[in-house]
Formats: structure tokens, C-alpha cells, sequence
């Protein structure tokens, strides 16, 4: 019987907070999740971070070697001094020197990839003035660039999904939810085609280091805007064209990124999706609920407001109802 009783009381409990407890499994899997692509990178990656650090101590022995009249501490003060350059998009190699980071057309490249926050990383401001510049034109640029993608991709989506849905639904008889599903996964395979795919293939071709699996990376890094830097295109020596080229980088990034919006929305729009975001989501309150409670305080309060007059109205009547004494003739009820 106490088992029984105990329970009902724990579905009771897992019943009332279930959105509490689905939140709690969401937060202890994106944890893992974390630990799962730590373990995985820290695998992968260590051996070959430990074979470059090998190479790079026997390339440097290798150099005292041969250039005995230059001391170790000259050479790590030089080496720390280009790469600390390098750090701010300026190299010290001479198939390098041709190429300016603040040029008209790189500058565009550079406010593109602030205002999309993606940051790659390879330039960065090297004047004070350029730092406080960057900060107050991110913080009124950002939000700038939120607006105008959201009013963006909100134009988009009316043609690209709302329209089509309703227009197969309604001409052809078929479910809301099938059609929006097939819409949406059509859309995806299109986007990615369009704007990983080909793009590059194209990438591949234009930049001599770079392969189609390194090309897709930078596609897929720079639409997402993840923006590690490794990866940066137009940075190569003697690159034909590279004005125009560092152009239509910027006009691509900036459609790509509208064009996985759109996929997003449309994706999120899906039924099945409100429905799981809705198990992690707190309750609204319901406008009936809500006006049921307004109702039953108003009534609380009708009913403590009544009640003074109810008591005053007591206090005039007597406690006690004596009867009116009256003589048998009619007469005055006095004694003589």
C-alpha cells in the first residue's frame, strides 16, 4: 500500500514538471555533447599537433646548425616578432608583400565578416583608433545586420515556403505537414548544392592549395559563421583579379548566409519541430486561465469589500426581538 501511494505521488511529481525534467535531459545532453566533440578532437588532433611540434624543434636544430653564427635567443626574438605580426594579417615573406590587408576591397572583405560575425580571424585592426572604431561600428552594426536579415529572410520566406505549402495543400489535396515536410527537405538540398556544393567546386579551382574537401570546409566554416580563419581565400601570391575576387567573397557570404536562414526558418516552422520545442519550453499562461484568475480575484475581493456592509446592517438590528406588550381592550399598555 505505501508503495503504491509512493508511487502515484512520483508520476504525480514527473507528471507536473515534466517540462522541468525535459529541460534537465536537454542540459545534461548538450554537456555531453560538449565532452563527446572535445574527446573526439583531442584524439584526432593531438598526433598530428605532437608530429608538427617535432618537425618544427628539428627544422629549428637543423638551422643553428647550418647558420652557427646566429645564436638561439636572436632567432626566437625574430621569430616571435613575425609571428606576433602575423597574428595582425602581416607576414614577413616576400611572396607576401604584394598583398595589402586595409586596401578598399579587403576592408570591405574584413566589415562583411564583423557585421556577419564571422571573424575569421586573419586581420585584425593594428591602430588604437582602428580598435575603438571596430568596437562602436560592431555594436551599432550587428544589431543592424540582425535587422535587416530578419526583414530579409521574413520577404524570402513568404515565396520561398509559405506560398508553395499552401498552394500544393490546397490544389492538391495533399497533407499540410507532408508537403511542408518534402518542401522543406528540397529547400535544404538545394541550398546546399547552390551554396556548398558548387561554390566549392569553384573554390577549388580558383585556389591552388586548396582541395574540394578544404573548400567545402571553408564554405560550410563561413556560412555557419564559425570563422576559424584557417582557411581565407584571395590570400594567395599574384592572385588574378583579386579586387574583384574579394567582392564577390563578400556577396557571396552575405547570400549564403540569407539562404541558410530561409533553410532554418523553414525547417522551424515544421510541426513536428514546434512540437519539440514545445517540451522544453515553459508553459505560457493561457488567456482563459488568465482571466479566470482576474475573475476569482475579483470576486475575493466583491465578497471582503461586502462583508463590512453586511456587518454594519447587524449591528442595527437588536440582538433581541421583544415582543410589544398591548392590553386586552386595545388600549394604551400602561399601568395604571
Amino acid at each position: 500500500m505505501l508503495q503504491s501511494l509512493t508511487g502515484n505521488s512520483c508520476v504525480r511529481l514527473i507528471r507536473s514538471n515534466k517540462s522541468a525534467w525535459y529541460f534537465s535531459v536537454l542540459v545534461l545532453g548538450y554537456a555531453l555533447y560538449l565532452v563527446f566533440g572535445a574527446v573526439v578532437f583531442s584524439s584526432v588532433e593531438l598526433p598530428y599537433e605532437d608530429q608538427r611540434r617535432q618537425e618544427l624543434r628539428a627544422a629549428k636544430r637543423q638551422f643553428l646548425q647550418e647558420n652557427q653564427c646566429l645564436s638561439e635567443r636572436r632567432l626566437e626574438d625574430f621569430l616571435a616578432r613575425a609571428l606576433e605580426a602575423s597574428n595582425y594579417g602581416v607576414s614577413v615573406l616576400n611572396n607576401a608583400s604584394s598583398n595589402w590587408n586595409w586596401d578598399f576591397t579587403s576592408a570591405l572583405f574584413f566589415a562583411s565578416t564583423i557585421l556577419t560575425t564571422t571573424g575569421y580571424g586573419h586581420t585584425a585592426p593594428l591602430s588604437g583608433g582602428g580598435k575603438a572604431f571596430c568596437i562602436i561600428y560592431s555594436v551599432i552594426g550587428i544589431p543592424f545586420t540582425l535587422l535587416f536579415l530578419t526583414a530579409v529572410v521574413q520577404r524570402i520566406m513568404v515565396f520561398s515556403t509559405r506560398r508553395p505549402v499552401m498552394y500544393v495543400h490546397t490544389h492538391w489535396g495533399l497533407s499540410k505537414p507532408l508537403v511542408a515536410i518534402v518542401h522543406a527537405v528540397l529547400l535544404a538540398t538545394a541550398a546546399v548544392s547552390f551554396f556548398f556544393l558548387i561554390p566549392a567546386a569553384i573554390f577549388s579551382a580558383l585556389e591552388e592549395d586548396w582541395n574540394f574537401l578544404e573548400s567545402f570546409y571553408f564554405c560550410f566554416i563561413s556560412l555557419s559563421t564559425i570563422g576559424l580563419g584557417d582557411y581565407v581565400p584571395g590570400e594567395a601570391f599574384n592572385q588574378k583579379f583579386r579586387e574583384i575576387y574579394k567582392v564577390g567573397i563578400t556577396v557571396y557570404l552575405l547570400l549564403g548566409l540569407i539562404a541558410m536562414l530561409v533553410v532554418l526558418e523553414t525547417f522551424c516552422e515544421l510541426q513536428q519541430l514546434k512540437q519539440l520545442r514545445k517540451m522544453f519550453y515553459l508553459k505560457k499562461e493561457k488567456p482563459q486561465d488568465r482571466l479566470g484568475i482576474l475573475e476569482q480575484d475579483h470576486l475575493s475581493f466583491t465578497s471582503v469589500a461586502e462583508h463590512p456592509t453586511s456587518l454594519d446592517e447587524d449591528k442595527t438590528k437588536p440582538f433581541v426581538d421583544a415582543p410589544v406588550l398591548t392590553s386586552p381592550g386595545g388600549d394604551d399598555p400602561m399601568i395604571r
